[in-house]
């Protein structure tokens, strides 16, 4: 071979050959772990989301302050068709004072559970916070 065809050699490091695959291997790495995080988020997500739709949902649409110790409100309740339970509901006056609270209880039947009920306070109350529903 003659000089002239010799291929000139690289300083050995300079171009980080080594390194680069040391940083494809620590990518691969973090993509992996990356993924198992991004799985594990899914299947959190997906369980609660599928726990809480067999679990009691209700809102607190309307109410209405008759008196100064009664306030009207409009329960109305999502539900697994078999599942009892109660829902609580509070009201505050108008300095933010608790001024009742009331556990108003929801039947098995059906999916769905809507009901006018009377919550007896101790002053007006001016809100209608539902707290939760508990399955029994």
């Amino acid at each position: 071979m003659s000089a002239g065809t010799r291929t000139p050699r690289l300083p050995e490091g300079r171009y980080g050959r080594r390194a680069d695959r040391e940083t494809d291997r620590r990518l691969k790495v973090i993509g992996a772990v990356c993924g198992v995080l991004a799985l594990g988020l899914i299947a959190w997500l997906g369980s609660s989301y599928l726990i809480r739709e067999t679990r009691m949902n209700a809102t607190v649409p309307i109410f209405q302050a008759l008196s100064d110790t009664e306030l009207q409100l409009h329960l109305a309740v999502r539900k697994s068709d078999g599942t009892a339970g109660s829902c609580t509901v509070r009201s505050q006056g108008e300095d933010g004072a608790v001024v009742g609270v009331a556990d108003f209880p929801v039947p098995a039947e059906g999916t769905a559970y809507d009901a006018v009920v009377s919550l007896r306070t101790t002053a007006r109350g001016t809100t209608a916070e539902l707290l939760g529903c508990t399955p029994a």
